[in-house]
């Protein structure tokens, strides 16, 4: 080979090797070297065929178990991405070889999760696309088909509810409304994400540990998206909501426990398919979902005054540019002075308060 002789053992007579079989072999390798394609030694042939043996063992739902074990269950989101390709891509492709998957089934199958949702289809992509990557490089497939697959834009959301909205809204998640046929405890979740304006995740995540004697909700950098522990401030109207949790989930680890699970929290995506489920019933006219309930809060906090940098920290985003390295500033005080406001604000949008009239002057004339 290139001039070179090598040497390579085939096997034994035993396993049915026999000098005609490993001069055919010989020979296909030389052509193969003439050809410049294929294997041209036994050990690359013996790769081929090692690498072919595991495409054929293989199954969607066994690769997805492994990058479970090896990768997801590592990751703070990795339950969900789990739940996403058990639910959207084993639920159809359960049984089949990933070998077997093309670029023109990953097509198919995005186009007919972005008839239920766009941003759906694009979280779906991802996930799958790391996954067939996975498999990559655990040498089970050679090449992902998942590549040269665009995403497709989304637009963003603008969402925030008025005052009659958040009244309606409001009036929905009371727990004595039966009207609204809500779990209690996801009603207390969605209530805690309009009082703090937290993620749905990061609320719904909420555990006993994480909150003070003081007032305070410390969600440790292991389930914040921007990786640094963040200190919520808890207002009246928050405390209550979350006492009011305790009578359902004292004995749970978990603030707002699940109603499947004992030792599990409440999930978004039920949080999500509450709110789609029941928006119409609240007498709402256009569909919100629990983000916009952080949308909301967010400019709410700029309608009353309160700075860009105050209202950025209350929902837990990061300071760009070189504030967020000189500016080290916790403004634990000027959170909870913005969320007073906005409590302020909430109690009278709700009813619960009554706006003080204004003096009337009389001017001597």
């Amino acid at each position: 080979m290139d001039g070179k002789s090598i040497e390579e053992g085939l096997g034994w007579s035993s396993e049915g090797w026999t000098e005609i079989k490993a001069a055919t072999l010989r020979a296909e390798l030389v052509e193969n070297k003439r050809r410049g394609e294929g294997p041209r030694t036994l050990r690359e042939k013996r790769d081929l065929d090692n690498a072919a043996r595991r495409e054929k063992t293989h199954t969607v739902e066994e690769i997805i178990e492994e990058f479970w074990e090896v990768e997801l269950s590592k990751q703070k989101s990795g339950a969900d991405r789990r739940r996403i390709l058990k639910k959207d891509v084993a639920s159809v492709w359960s049984t089949r070889r990933v070998a077997d998957i093309k670029r023109r089934d990953i097509v198919l199958l995005l186009d007919n999760i972005e008839k239920r949702s766009k941003s759906t289809r694009n979280h779906v992509h991802s996930v799958l696309s790391r996954l067939f990557n996975f498999a990559a490089e655990r040498g089970i497939i050679e090449d992902s088909p998942c590549t040269r697959i665009r995403k497709p834009k989304e637009k963003s959301r603008s969402r925030v509810l008025s005052d009659e909205e958040i009244k309606l809204v409001w009036a929905a998640l009371d727990t004595k409304n039966k009207a609204v046929d809500i779990y209690v405890i996801t009603k207390l979740a969605l209530k805690t994400i309009l009082l703090t304006g937290q993620r749905s995740g990061e609320v719904c995540g909420m555990t006993w540990e994480e909150l003070t004697p003081d007032g305070f909700w410390t969600i440790p950098a292991g389930r914040m998206k921007e990786a640094e522990t963040h200190t919520v401030p808890l207002c009246p109207m928050a405390r209550e909501v979350i006492e009011e949790a305790e009578t359902f989930s004292s004995d749970c680890h978990y603030v707002f426990r699940s109603s499947y699970k004992d030792a599990s929290p409440v999930t978004r995506a039920a949080l999500s398919r509450a709110v789609v489920r029941h928006w119409k019933i609240m007498g709402i006219e256009e569909p919100f979902t629990p983000h916009d309930l952080r949308r909301t809060l967010r400019t709410r906090l700029a309608e009353l005054g309160v700075s860009d940098i105050v209202a950025e920290k209350v929902i837990g985003h990061k300071l760009q540019g070189m504030l967020a390295v000189y500016n080290r500033h916790g403004y634990d005080k000027e959170k909870r002075d913005a969320l007073k406001k906005w409590e302020k604000k909430l109690r009278l949008i709700v009813g619960l308060d009554k706006p003080v009239a204004a003096k009337v002057i009389k001017m001597k004339g």
